[in-house]
């Protein structure tokens, strides 16, 4: 037999043998639908997503959008499903932020910076998550009432009615867009390696410029542009009103978080390589100089793929909410399953959102690690 005949012969095995397995793959799929659909059936519960379209009747804490007992599942699925990427995003952004700086702290000669930022990982990566969202929820819903607020400046209250801060007087919608204009404009800037000092000087002039135009176009004729908060009788008038169960998850998420992406930082800042250091000494840089132009991008190379694992893994965190009563999605369909009894499709709309957003956050960091590699590598 010739050597083409032999190869011809291996690619039909190949197509076969891949033939079969997608072939079993879509027969097991089926016959578990089939298994699933005859045994509800048996059990009389109906299956399908006609539900959605049914009101709810209940309510739940926290929303960014208007909502009333009378919204149907489908809407109701949907602020779950704006919570939890409104959380996740906000924790990925203070997490790798304060993972940063708790990362650069570990790794200077300082002895005093060095043992605070390790005593901030060993604390705060060694307890149980949910056990410190337990605690801070504690600790948030024992504060002082609205009458003895704690104060900061008169602008910022906090009680146990949850955080009270200054806003702009528009809707809530508007500010949110707001924000992820400023997160787009970041990531914009950071990707055309605009240097460390006029990057924070445009994104700042930035996002201020659009606060301000919103402030212009937004607020309604006659109205103050910024809503403050303000005491009245035993409740807080004005101003933004965060929830206990949503300061009680950033918290929490957050301080965690930040405890590994300190160490995957500090792991990226040991593995650059010390002759480029004392070439970046030899040549008069200051220590401030060369962290941004030497260490940091360097670091950034190795420290891009482990750092999307953590975003990952604290968009998955946000499920913790259901423990203290936050209107996350896990939180909304495990309620749904309560009182409308789907329980297959709510956790097949539960695991394809998660899906979704986890392969995006993987997609992006995949392409952002392309494209800080070295071009000869």
């Amino acid at each position: 037999m010739s050597a083409a005949e032999l190869r011809a012969r291996a690619r039909r095995r190949r197509l076969i043998i891949q033939s079969l397995i997608i072939l079993g793959t879509v027969v097991f799929i089926w016959t578990t639908i089939s298994s699933a659909r005859t045994n509800l059936a048996a059990l009389g519960i109906t299956s399908g997503y006609g539900f959605l379209e049914r009101s709810t009747g209940w309510a739940y804490s926290f929303s960014l959008i208007d909502r009333n007992i009378d919204d149907t599942y489908a809407r109701t699925l949907t602020i779950g499903f704006m919570n939890s990427l409104f959380l996740g995003g906000i924790c990925i952004v203070l997490s790798t932020i304060l993972g940063f700086l708790i990362g650069t702290m570990r790794d200077m000669k300082n002895l005093a910076l060095v043992s605070a930022a390790s005593v901030f990982v060993q604390t705060f990566r060694n307890i149980p998550l949910i056990l410190q969202l337990v605690f801070w929820y504690a600790i948030c819903i024992h504060m002082p009432g609205p009458r003895q607020a704690l104060s900061l400046g008169d602008s910022v209250f906090l009680s146990n009615r949850g955080m009270m801060i200054p806003t702009l007087n528009v809707d809530v919608q508007y500010g949110v867009w707001i924000a992820l204009a400023s997160i787009l404009l970041l990531v914009m800037l950071f990707l055309r390696k605009v240097k460390l000092g006029k990057l924070f000087a445009i994104w700042a002039g930035g996002t201020l410029a659009m606060i301000v135009l919103a402030a212009l176009i937004l607020v309604p004729a006659g109205e103050a542009a910024v809503s403050t908060p303000e005491l009245k009788g035993l409740r807080f008038v004005g101003g933004l009103t965060v929830s206990i169960e949503f300061v009680a998850m950033i918290i929490s998420i957050v301080l965690y978080g930040s405890a590994y992406i300190a160490e995957v930082v500090r792991g990226g800042l040991k593995q650059v390589p010390t002759g480029l250091i004392e070439a970046g000494q030899a040549v008069g840089l200051s220590s401030g100089q060369i962290w941004s132009r030497i260490k940091m991008p360097m670091a950034l190379r190795t420290v891009i793929p482990p750092l999307g694992n953590q975003w990952i893994f604290i968009m998955k965190a946000t499920t913790i909410g259901v423990a203290i009563g936050f209107s996350d999605l896990f939180y909304i369909v495990s309620t749904s399953i309560t009182q409308s009894g789907q329980t297959l499709e709510l956790i097949a709309i539960l695991m394809g959102a998660f899906l979704l957003v986890n392969f995006s956050i993987a997609q992006f960091v995949n392409w952002l690690n392309a494209r800080m590699q070295l071009k000869a590598h």
